[in-house]
């Protein structure tokens, strides 16, 4: 994976941008890094936090169950200036076309149709529950400033509440890249649709029994 390519193309002239890659042992620990450094950030809202820990997970899920390829890549930075966090994960599999096409009902399903699917509800290729990039559309349209979805010869786009896909260079396997708002107190359990509980999740994986009150 060409990480001085991502790098220039989403993080260019950021510092400190923290680099992960990760397979599905190393998924968890990963995951929790990526977390606490986050939460060191007092900036960001708790609740931002709650919604983005249970989407991220999700998103880094994803790479082990439906790429096909043993690796991942995170890469966050926090812009304390502008109270941005920009997340991007990667990987070099077989793309989301060619994933959801495993699935008979969306066999004949062009690239872009897919990327526009695989953020609905329930759309998968039969190895997971299709939640993962429909709640993460979700925590973007609360708060999101910018989406990108790049997978094969198709970029998705949503900024500035449109969304649009066109077509945009190739990336082999699947590129996911959000800028997210950390200032704004919001429904973490409204992000994931009330079907989890991600303030509880996050608190009880995050934060230490302590602390909690002084969260709010």
């Amino acid at each position: 994976m060409d990480v001085a390519f991502i790098l220039d193309k989403y993080f260019k002239g950021k510092e400190n941008v923290s680099i992960d890659v990760f397979d599905a042992q190393t998924l968890n620990a990963v995951y929790r890094d990526v977390i606490n450094a986050m939460t060191s950030h007092f900036e960001i809202e708790v609740s931002v936090l709650q919604a983005l820990s249970y989407c991220l997970y999700e998103m880094m899920d994803n790479v082990h169950i439906h790429s096909g390829k043993p690796l991942g890549t995170a890469m966050t930075h926090y812009d304390n200036e502008f109270k941005v966090l920009r997340i991007l994960i990667a990987d070099d599999g077989m793309g989301i076309r060619t994933s959801l096409a495993e699935n008979e009902k969306f066999k004949n399903i062009t690239e872009p149709e897919a990327l526009r699917l695989c953020l609905e509800d329930n759309v998968t290729d039969g190895k997971g529950m299709g939640f993962g990039l429909y709640t993460t559309s979700r925590l973007v349209d609360s708060i999101g400033k910018e989406f990108i979805l790049h997978s094969g010869n198709h970029k998705l786009i949503i900024k500035d509440g449109n969304t649009s896909v066109i077509e945009n260079g190739f990336w082999q396997g699947t590129l996911i890249y959000m800028e997210i708002g950390t200032g704004e107190e919001i429904d973490p359990n409204q992000i994931v649709d009330h079907r989890a509980d991600a303030a509880e999740e996050y608190n009880e994986a995050f934060v230490e029994t302590g602390e909690i009150e002084s969260l709010w």
